[in-house]
């Protein structure tokens, strides 16, 4: 994709001008209160900055999937109370996005006051990137920010209509990721690793083909790897694995082979009878899984050989874990590894950029998080990216007057 178009709001006379900021307050929420803030708490920086500008910042989002309009188990008002206490200072909370809630709140704001607007997905129009939609949420603002990459893969009303209708500008939150990921494929510096894990190859085939392309060792773990080594003959017992796809995956080596992109998988993996915590496992070849055994994580001779690769490259991306992270035994792998990017990462020897909802909480479990050069909170849109996708809210961002 290429980004150099994008405009962003430094050196705007911003005092008094309502800000419609496209935010992503897709946070987890439980018994009334957010429960992981990661996502708020590097959204607040741009926020304060667009208020101490003298800004009237107006924050809008969508959170979970309502079916069927208004629903308060999907309602922002605890999200906004949270980003208040972030902010440090009172924020507004309209009962609707549009129509006379939104306009009466957005009329008492002052400047330097910050509001957030009701779900923007209690409206149908916000999913069907409806124009009338958009138009009355312009009517709120007089420039428009998107701050939300999280959300750019998405043709919906707030990331893509709205930005041909408002003097249309890019985050700083959104920056920063696009700088980040364009650090990582479009200009790097090599040697290049792509760790890809997960269960499924038919999640990831588009994702497998594009980064054979274009670096220069691929790794492969999670279950994804199963249907890779059953593609060359290996006996894999019972573990997860997608036989109709051997196919596709020999189709993807061969692609790298000519692409001159090495493709890693197990040498050995760690088995057990079943996927529960505390079931005896132990280690074997990865050619040599016994018939009432499963593939859950990667042995230690592969760490290793990962490591290996990882510590002759400059640059690497992360996305999906090595194996059944969530439960104990089978994230010694993953955490394995991700110590050595942090390790790498903090010597000044690596640029390591890591995404994927799974991937987060993985570098979570193993405390490497804020060791790596950047870390990602978007999901689908950091895949798309990865599968060399056009994302409809960088589009409009690009063509917006």
């Amino acid at each position: 994709m290429t980004f150099d178009k994008l405009k962003a709001t430094a050196g705007l006379d911003l005092r008094g001008k309502r800000v419609l900021v496209r935010a992503d307050l897709n946070v987890p929420v439980k018994d009334g209160k957010v429960s992981d803030a990661t996502r708020l708490e590097r959204l607040v920086p741009g926020l304060a900055e667009l208020a101490q500008r003298g800004a009237r910042v107006i924050v809008i989002s969508h959170f979970g999937r309502p079916q069927a309009g208004p629903d308060p188990r999907f309602s922002l008002a605890p999200v906004a109370s949270k980003l208040g206490e972030l902010l440090g200072r009172p924020v507004a909370f309209a009962a609707d996005c549009v129509g006379e809630p939104a306009e009466r709140t957005v009329a008492a704001l002052a400047p330097g006051g910050v509001a957030v607007l009701e779900n923007l997905r209690f409206h149908k129009g916000e999913e069907k990137n409806d124009l009338a939609f958009a138009q009355r949420l312009a009517a709120l603002g007089d420039i428009f920010v998107n701050d939300a990459f999280s959300a750019a893969h998405r043709a919906h009303a707030s990331t893509a209509a709205l930005a041909g209708l408002l003097p249309s500008y890019a985050g700083p939150l959104l920056a920063e990721e696009i700088k980040a990921l364009n650090s990582v494929l479009e200009n790097p510096k090599r040697p290049t690793v792509a760790v890809i894990g997960g269960a499924k190859v038919s999640s990831k085939i588009s994702v497998l083909k594009n980064l054979a392309g274009k670096v220069d060792t691929l790794i492969v773990g999670g279950g994804m790897a199963n249907t890779f080594l059953l593609a060359q003959g290996c006996q894999i017992g019972r573990s997860l694995a997608e036989p109709d796809l051997t196919q596709t995956a020999l189709e993807i080596m061969r692609a790298a082979h000519e692409r001159r992109c090495q493709v890693l998988l197990p040498d050995d993996v760690v088995v057990a009878e079943r996927l529960a915590a505390g079931v005896p496992a132990h280690t074997v070849p990865a050619a040599k899984t016994p018939a009432d055994q499963m593939i859950l994580d990667v042995g230690p001779k592969t760490v290793a050989r990962y490591s290996g690769a990882i510590e002759g490259a400059k640059t690497l991306l992360w996305n999906g874990p090595l194996g059944a992270f969530e439960v104990e035994p089978f994230a010694r792998g993953t955490i394995a590894l991700a110590r050595v990017v942090a390790k790498l990462t903090k010597a000044g020897r690596l640029v390591s950029v890591a995404g994927g909802g799974d991937n987060v909480a993985a570098l979570n479990a193993a405390g490497v998080s804020e060791d790596f050069s950047y870390v990602s909170t978007a999901g689908g849109a950091f895949l798309e990216w990865l599968e060399g996708r056009e994302l409809p809210g960088i589009v409009a961002l690009r063509q917006a007057r």
